[in-house]
């Protein structure tokens, strides 16, 4: 298992268009990925359950992924973060 965390810097947040792109992301990958706000955590490929995060900027979020290639991609979403979110 492989996280790391990440303050969102995107002025709106993690919102309807970032979160259907976070969803689209996550589902190239083996692995389980879980987003995690406070005591709530996701599935990062479940669009709605991304949104009920109600992520906003300034807010720290902890990646957690597990699988088959969690070392690919732990390291490619963490540079997804950095130029998306």
């Amino acid at each position: 298992m492989k996280n790391f965390k990440y303050v969102v810097t995107d002025p709106v947040g993690i919102h309807a268009r970032p979160a259907g792109e976070l969803s689209k992301k996550s589902k190239e990958y083996a692995s389980t990925i879980t987003i995690t706000k406070g005591d709530k955590a996701a599935a990062a490929d479940r669009l709605m359950a991304l949104m009920a995060l109600g992520i906003k900027q300034g807010e720290e979020v902890t990646v957690t992924v597990e699988g088959a290639d969690e070392e690919k991609a732990c390291a490619e979403l963490q540079e997804y973060f950095k130029a998306n979110l």
